[in-house]
């Protein structure tokens, strides 16, 4: 299609897209091209002060989501190139053919069964595309590869674990006592290259992807200790923070957890909590076994991380743990 284009230097493109888009003269419905050393931008009307001409450029296609195409949104997920339908989801394979036409989708596979089990997996069945389960997902410029049969993962965290990411500073020493394929503990370790990670996993498959991944990601001071976290942690003391991402039953290892912390170290304490009573009913179960353990605790964040059901929803409660024996001298 013709159009009208500004030309600009190769080294100074950039800054003249982002001069013509202020100025809203960017046609967004044409492709940028190149020619020789240059950008050639196309823009709705001439401006003074550029270089102008005229040119034949490709046209933007416009991908319509799967909701338009289907007149209804679907739930699913998508990691790397594998999307998951809901299990309750209404016309699946109606559903599962629209998103193998999206871009970076190879895979639609169908949970059969919620996350259950003492490794929060679940089942699935390839639904359309290629006949595999085990996908490459890239989030906060690190890569994970993992096997969606095999173990828990949900990309609805990024922001959250890019949040727990930003309160850790180099020299920290960091414990993952659910560390899954290490979404967590890598972001952590490659931001911070003198943090001390301690990556705790009980599931083999996740252990075998979270070694894999530390390779990939070329991470040198993640520590990964294979097996139960309550015995994992008998091995480790001054902790400077704690990450128990084990909603449905942190509090069951929230003893030993205090067992590892530093005085005054931080446990990132996630749970799952009915809308009627998002943080008071679980901090006070907290506050108990702190009391039991000889500790105070003092709540820094108090955040509502995702609905995960009717009424339900996924919580975090930053906290910080003292001694109450150092407290009262204090």
């Amino acid at each position: 299609m013709e159009s009208q284009y500004i030309r600009a230097s190769k080294n100074r493109g950039e800054l003249t897209r982002r001069e013509l888009i202020e100025l809203g003269v960017v046609d967004k419905k044409l492709k940028i091209r190149t020619e020789n050393d240059d950008l050639l931008i196309p823009v709705l009307k001439h401006i003074e002060g550029y270089d102008i001409g005229i040119g034949d450029f490709e046209e933007v296609i416009i991908e319509r989501s799967p909701a338009q195409i289907l007149g209804f949104s679907p739930a699913y997920e998508q990691i790397g190139d594998i999307a998951i339908i809901d299990r309750n989801q209404p016309q699946a394979q109606e559903v599962a053919k629209v998103l193998l036409k999206q871009n970076r989708i190879k895979t639609v596979l169908q949970a059969e069964t919620s996350v259950t089990g003492e490794y929060r997996t679940r089942s699935v069945s390839v639904l359309a595309g290629e006949k595999r389960t085990e996908t490459l997902y890239r989030e906060n410029e690190c890569r994970y590869r993992l096997d969606l049969s095999k173990v828990y993962f949900t990309p609805r965290l990024s922001t959250e674990r890019m949040r727990i990411a930003d309160k850790i500073k180099d020299g920290d020493k960091v414990v993952d006592m659910f560390a899954g394929v290490g979404p967590f503990s890598i972001l952590i370790a490659k931001k911070f290259p003198s943090a001390q990670v301690i990556a705790i996993e009980k599931n083999p498959d996740a252990v075998r992807y979270l070694k894999e991944n530390v390779k990939l990601n070329r991470v040198k001071n993640v520590k990964i200790i294979d097996g139960d976290a309550r015995e994992a942690v008998k091995e480790i003391s001054g902790a400077d923070h704690v990450i128990m991402n084990l909603p449905h039953t942190s509090i069951e290892f929230l003893e030993a957890a205090f067992g590892i912390l530093k005085n005054g170290g931080i446990i990132h304490f996630y749970a799952m909590a009915h809308e009627n009573d998002l943080f008071d009913g679980i901090l006070k179960r907290i506050e108990e076994v702190a009391g039991h353990s000889g500790l105070q605790i003092v709540p820094l964040d108090k955040r509502i991380v995702r609905p995960y059901a009717p009424y339900q929803f996924n919580i975090c409660i930053d906290f910080q743990v003292f001694s109450t024996a150092m407290s009262s001298k204090s």
